[in-house]
């Protein structure tokens, strides 16, 4: 006979003024949610008190991930985009999720293109970045870290 698995421990609530450091926005798929995705996150940083250059860094990529999911997902309309922010000790995660299954693929852009140097800005800029499909359900994840210095 199995005996059944034990119920981890209660974990201490949080105290009710504790930020959070884990943040997840749920908005339109339309451009204006690409700006308010950058002001949400410049908001929360500062709550966090991050560095400048790394806040500065972090709303660039969100935006150009948020842009890439507002113009290149193939959804049905009336599909959100979710913006995540997770800050651990020494780095922040951000992230885009869509619907569309299609992962991106980054491409050189000819100089006189006028887009196509999103995922470029994000390699370039990011400590690491990549793509996964969502583990449960429709569409992908695109995120990226960067570090955060001690303070």
């Amino acid at each position: 006979m199995r005996t059944p698995p034990q119920e981890p421990a209660p974990r201490p609530s949080p105290s009710p003024s504790a930020v959070p450091r884990d943040i997840e926005w749920r908005l339109p798929r339309h451009a204006r949610s690409v700006a308010r995705a950058r002001t949400l996150l410049r908001e929360q940083a500062s709550s966090w008190k991050l560095p400048e250059e790394v806040v500065e860094t972090a709303v660039l990529l969100l935006g150009e991930l948020m842009t890439n999911a507002y113009r290149h997902a193939k959804v049905p309309r009336g599909r959100e985009m979710w913006a995540r922010a997770v800050l651990a000790e020494d780095h922040l995660r951000v992230s885009v999720t869509d619907a569309d299954d299609t992962l991106p693929a980054p491409r050189e852009a000819a100089p006189d293109d006028e887009t196509g140097r999103g995922l470029a800005l994000v390699a370039a800029l990011a400590d690491d970045w990549g793509a996964e499909p969502r583990a449960a359900g429709i569409g992908k994840t695109v995120w990226c870290v960067l570090r955060v210095p001690a303070p």
